[in-house]
């Protein structure tokens, strides 16, 4: 394993696009790494506000008509956990995309590694956060911030509420990793975007935000997290290829928008020219 910091990384500032687009922008970048291109850091949201279910989620656990009715997208994501409600200015997501042999093949440590730049970021905003150091109880496993806290990849505030989700996957021989870090809850849509009949209270209980334990605006969270990404790489001023940008809204169409994808996980695998 080499040193991972050492290497030539871009930092590609905050993002809106639709989360569909959002998903094959991580797997086009594990292809430009993998390919000898740059590693990648990035900061993005997701427009207009999306579900993302986990690879594994029963589609049934969705309200579909709700969805609908309140213009919330839906999308699969490549890694596993609970859907998150990802809403256009609450949440806050980032993703780092590194060859695989330059991690540790112990998951707990490839974690700890790729956190690092998630809580000096926090450590910016004022909010003493860390992993969550037990696992408390599943209030409804299909909801991502309502399952079972994980001290693996699950972080915390010192009340011991969550902030922030992260997972990981890899895609030809890179590791991605992506999360969630929540700005402001927006309790009713998290809530709504689910079948089951959930309590806002108990949400509240168990999930907290940046605003809510610092005070601080939005654009404020965004800065220190892009600052704390950009020094943790050493990071050069970056942005998409027209190349990568027409291959991810391609990539985009044919899986993270398709019905079988969505729907039931069916992946359309790779197109090849004849």
């Amino acid at each position: 394993m080499t040193d991972l910091v050492e290497k030539r990384w871009r930092i590609i500032r905050e993002e809106a696009r639709p989360g569909s687009v959002q998903m094959a922008l991580d797997e086009i970048a594990a292809e430009t790494v993998a390919a000898g291109g740059p590693r990648t850091v990035r900061i993005y949201r997701w427009e207009p506000s999306t579900l993302s279910l986990g690879y594994g989620q029963d589609p049934e656990t969705v309200d579909w008509a709700y969805c609908d009715r309140t213009d919330v997208a839906v999308t699969r994501r490549p890694t596993g956990g609970g859907a998150i409600y990802h809403d256009g200015r609450g949440d806050i997501s980032y993703s780092i995309v590194a060859p695989a042999d330059e991690l540790p093949g112990n998951l707990m440590e490839s974690y700890e590694r790729l956190c690092e730049p998630v809580f000096d970021a926090y450590d910016r905003m004022g909010i003493d956060a860390g992993f969550a150091d037990a696992k408390r109880p599943a209030i409804h496993q299909p909801a991502c911030y309502l399952r079972a806290l994980h001290p693996a990849h699950d972080i915390v505030a010192p009340d011991g509420r969550k902030l922030s989700g992260n997972a990981q996957y890899r895609q030809r021989d890179a590791v991605i990793q992506h999360g969630s870090l929540t700005w402001a809850r927006v309790v009713d849509a998290h809530l709504g975007v689910f079948t089951a009949d959930l309590d806002a209270d108990t949400f509240r209980d168990r999930v907290t935000s940046i605003r809510e334990q610092a005070g601080i605006e939005r654009a404020t969270a965004v800065g220190h997290l892009e600052d704390a990404l950009a020094d943790w790489a050493a990071a050069d001023e970056g942005a998409w290829t027209d190349d990568e940008l027409e291959r991810a809204r391609a990539l985009a169409a044919r899986k993270y928008e398709a019905e079988g994808w969505v729907r039931a996980g069916e992946d359309p695998g790779v197109v090849t020219d004849e």
